[in-house]
């Protein structure tokens, strides 16, 4: 069970707040190249695909690449850009033994009941060598997230989030070993007041388990700094390389 349900209006705000632009997308595109080591034929796992803009940006960035995109939520799903589309989560991953050769989970892990015995389906699915590129907001490391900046009181649902180390640990277990840990910038928005224009509390978990009171007071809090902050939003997720 996902900490939120995403259903209709969980998956209508996602669709339609939270994909980033090319450029927004650029120092993530340079990350997966180096970790992935993307190759014609290679078959990437898309985990948690969601709308399935990552796995668009994939198959667009690396030509000849064949990403295998699961998601659970059938709402998520029915808003997908992108074909192949297949139902599964982590625990039950619709795929072969030894069928992929990576693994890509966006803002995934914190929704992931058990995360050993996701690490083990991974490695079942996974050929030898072969990387798992998790991309996310882990507990304890929010200060070069802006959302948290402007609603602090959501720092208490992030730091019940997984850690790198809680990660880390799950997976070590299913003969995984950590490559790398590297903070990746992204522009998440051209600037303070789009990012207030477009908000929508649906489309972020931390937003939906704080209060109403406390949503409301961090609303008027990026209002306000919008108001004189005109450069764009950068932020930076970490990305977590296991093989």
């Amino acid at each position: 069970m996902a900490r939120i349900a995403y259903h209709d209006a969980d998956a209508e705000a996602f669709a339609a707040t939270r994909h980033l632009t090319d450029d927004g997308l650029t120092a993530w595109r340079a990350a997966v190249a180096r970790h992935l080591s993307p190759r014609p034929g290679m078959r990437l796992l898309d985990l948690g695909a969601g709308t399935g803009t990552w796995a668009r940006a994939f198959t667009t960035w690396f030509p000849g690449l064949d990403v295998v995109a699961v998601e659970p939520s059938a709402a998520m799903r029915a808003r997908c850009v992108f074909a192949p589309l297949v139902a599964g989560d982590a625990g039950h991953l619709p795929l072969g033994d030894g069928s992929v050769d990576g693994a890509w989970l966006s803002t995934v892990v914190h929704h992931v009941p058990d995360l050993a015995t996701a690490a083990r389906e991974l490695r079942r699915v996974l050929r030898p060598g072969a990387p798992v590129l998790i991309r996310s907001a882990f507990a304890g490391r929010h200060a070069a997230i802006t959302l948290f900046d402007y609603f602090p009181e959501a720092v208490r649902v992030l730091d019940t989030y997984p850690s790198i180390a809680d990660v880390e640990a799950a997976f070590a277990a299913a003969g995984f070993a950590t490559a790398a840990v590297e903070a990746v910038p992204q522009v998440t928005a051209p600037s303070l007041r789009a990012a207030a224009a477009g908000l929508r509390r649906e489309a972020h978990t931390p937003l939906q388990l704080i209060t109403d009171a406390e949503y409301a007071a961090g609303v008027r809090r990026l209002r306000e700094a919008a108001r004189v902050d005109t450069g764009p939003v950068v932020d930076a997720l970490d990305l977590l390389v296991l093989r």
